[in-house]
């Protein structure tokens, strides 16, 4: 009995062990990976936790925006580029205006709100005439916009929109330059109440936001309209029938999730200290999906301890990568295109585990339902 007993506990623990390395094997293929490149790169562990720290305080904020339209069941939301463009059209207009410093950067997050709202609805709507295509439909819009930004910036700021500084004007007169410097803004936020232990610079207010964001989504998820969205990403039709009115609660999903990123991306932003005018949104939304997926997040269910994690692995890599690279073959371009490679690798194997599973449980749905249809015909 003894014997059948310890048989039956080491079957179970070793499913239970195959079945956690099923469901996380992107985060332990990162873990590994980060393993065997951090002694390689040769960094020392004070510089790794600072560059760590630094980019935990950059990127967290703009990540934890995804988990609004996954709350939904709408996926991964490709057109979080939307907000990163409000955020930069926000701070073009503030250092114009010359206003630096914490002043700026909230001015600038207010001016992003409106932006981002219009975006948002607009991005909504259409999402809602392509549902279960939610994700390529987000990332085209993101491209779409993307051309309605570029023509703004490029040819309507300055004859159209008044833009008063020749410095952040092409030689042209008209047309925002390639760079705009928001030297005196930079590490504002994260300069205020920093504290050093250590060597490693430990940015406490932009930690205190982030803290305060996460609360807010932990509430949110108790809400009303928290929990109307968790029922229209469990099943629309069984939601639209308990009366929550499912397009308008995916829509609202949307929009804030685009004027958080865009207030995270003037958090990101003010950590940099300019603005790339037009490349510094292009890959924000990839990044930042990646990063989410490689914490063991899936297009259907994402937590804010899979955001940290995976802020943590995604961007270990990213700092050890190009080092190692360079050490195993003596060309740092490997590295780079190696953590480029893995960065777009990470969301393909996603979305393919994903649709796996979803035709796994269609199937056994499926299974089910014909050996309930036999037993009836049996009866």
């Amino acid at each position: 009995m003894n014997n059948k007993n310890t048989n039956k506990e080491s079957v179970s623990f070793g499913k239970k062990v195959l079945s956690f390395v099923q469901n996380n094997s992107v985060p332990l293929m990162f873990v590994l990976i980060c393993i065997i490149c951090i002694p390689i790169s040769g960094f020392s562990v004070s510089y790794l936790v600072n560059e760590i720290v630094t980019r935990m305080g950059r990127n967290i904020f703009l990540i934890l925006c995804l988990l609004f339209p996954i709350m939904a069941g709408m996926g991964l939301n490709f057109g979080m580029t939307l907000g990163a463009m409000a955020g930069e059209i926000a701070l073009i207009f503030v250092a114009d205006w010359q206003v630096w410093g914490i002043p700026g950067v909230v001015l600038a997050m207010i001016l992003s709100i409106p932006f981002s709202v219009l975006l948002g609805m607009l991005c909504g709507k259409l999402l809602n005439m392509s549902k279960g295509r939610e994700m390529i439909t987000s990332y085209i819009i993101s491209f779409f916009i993307n051309g309605v930004y570029q023509l703004i910036v490029l040819y309507m700021m300055g004859p159209v929109i008044p833009i008063k500084h020749f410095s952040l004007k092409l030689p042209r007169g008209y047309g925002i330059r390639n760079t705009v410097s928001l030297l005196n803004m930079r590490q504002c936020v994260d300069n205020l109440l920093a504290v050093n232990i250590g060597g490693v610079k430990i940015p406490v207010l932009t930690f205190i936001i982030i803290a305060l964001f996460c609360l807010f989504i932990v509430w949110f998820r108790k809400t009303k309209l928290g929990q109307d969205m968790r029922a229209v990403g469990q099943d629309m039709e069984v939601a639209r029938d308990a009366g929550i009115k499912v397009e308008r609660t995916r829509i609202i999903s949307i929009v804030m999730s685009t004027v958080f990123s865009g207030i995270g991306m003037i958090i990101y932003l003010q950590n940099m200290g300019n603005i790339a005018t037009y490349s510094s949104h292009s890959q924000i939304g990839m990044f930042c999906i990646a990063a989410l997926l490689v914490g063991g997040a899936s297009v259907d269910r994402a937590s804010i301890g899979n955001v940290f994690l995976g802020v943590i692995l995604f961007h270990t890599m990213f700092i050890v990568a190009p080092s190692a690279g360079a050490k195993i073959t003596g060309d740092s371009m490997i590295g780079e295109y190696f953590r480029v490679f893995v960065s777009y690798a990470v969301i393909t194997v996603a979305l393919i585990m994903y649709e796996t599973k979803k035709r796994k449980q269609k199937s056994r749905l499926g299974q089910q339902l014909a050996r309930e249809q036999l037993e009836e015909e049996k009866k």
